[in-house]
């Protein structure tokens, strides 16, 4: 598990950051992408899926999330 940041930017584009690796990709695609249901498996523009538990969107939040596949850097 790790601690993520996620916040919107001027563009309304959802974005991932992860300070540990100073990571920072855009959201792509969501399992569920509802105000009260929001998470799931995410993917990132790297190619990454990441877990996170869905909730009520919240944006910036910082959360936990949980690699599920790496993608080709």
């Amino acid at each position: 598990m790790a601690t993520i940041m996620i916040r919107e930017n001027d563009k309304g584009q959802v974005l991932f950051y992860l300070a540990k690796r100073d990571m920072e990709e855009i959201i792509l695609s969501l399992e569920f992408d509802t105000d009260e249901k929001w998470g799931g498996n995410v993917n990132l523009t790297n190619g990454d899926v990441w877990h996170i538990d869905p909730a009520p969107k919240k944006l910036p939040n910082e959360i936990t999330a949980k690699i599920v596949s790496r993608g080709d850097h």
